[in-house]
């Protein structure tokens, strides 16, 4: 199963308070029949209107895993094409001060988890990776820390989400074929799975 305990790279950050899910990937997006390519959407109109100046464009973050945002990101709509988007342009960590509940449960159902940390320590982040792109980054989950450089913080989750994550649970797939043979076993005691319409009687 796939464990998430600890995420390391480079930070990202993104400014503001309140960005929703049709900013994140913008709703003309999903129709895509698999969220391949949502990657490159990611945050769309957005980096329209920043004529290139968006974190996303930039140069210096190409290639960051460890995205920081402020209050209340992934509100508006329920779509799962939001978490999908960040995670195919390279995200698989969320710092942020607070994150709107259903985007959230989103993003734990594919394996990226979100933090929270205080505004204080969500500006910090930020400032330092404004200051220097390059900084390593660190969001440790079994410690509940994040750690930017020099400088370490607390952050916070959800326990049982928590532990869903660094034991591998929060993967439904990776529990499947990990339990194989067990499911096989109860497989081969239901009688149903072994109904043949041919010899049937109704």
């Amino acid at each position: 199963m796939n464990q998430v305990q600890q995420i390391s790279g480079r930070g990202v950050p993104v400014i503001g308070n309140d960005i929703d899910t049709d900013r994140i990937i913008p709703a003309r997006f999903l129709r895509c029949v698999t969220f391949e390519g949502l990657g490159k959407q990611a945050f769309a109109d957005d980096r329209v209107q920043a004529s290139g100046q968006h974190p996303f464009d930039l140069p210096q973050y190409q290639g960051a895993n460890i995205l920081v945002v402020n209050g209340n990101f992934g509100c508006g709509s329920s779509r799962e094409h939001a978490p999908q988007a960040l995670a195919k342009w390279g995200i698989q960590a969320i710092v942020g001060e607070s994150f709107a509940e259903i985007f959230f449960g989103n993003c734990i159902s594919i394996g990226v988890p979100c933090v929270t940390a205080t505004p204080e320590t969500v500006q910090q982040l930020q400032k330092l990776l404004q200051e220097d792109p390059q900084v390593s980054m660190t969001v440790d989950l079994e410690a509940m820390e994040v750690h930017c450089g020099d400088f370490p913080a607390s952050v916070s989750m959800d326990e049982g989400l928590r532990q869903m994550l660094v034991t591998g649970t929060w993967d439904n797939c990776g529990q499947l074929i990990n339990y194989v043979e067990q499911i096989k076993a109860t497989a081969s005691k239901l009688p149903y799975l072994h109904w043949d319409p041919a010899t049937a009687s109704y």
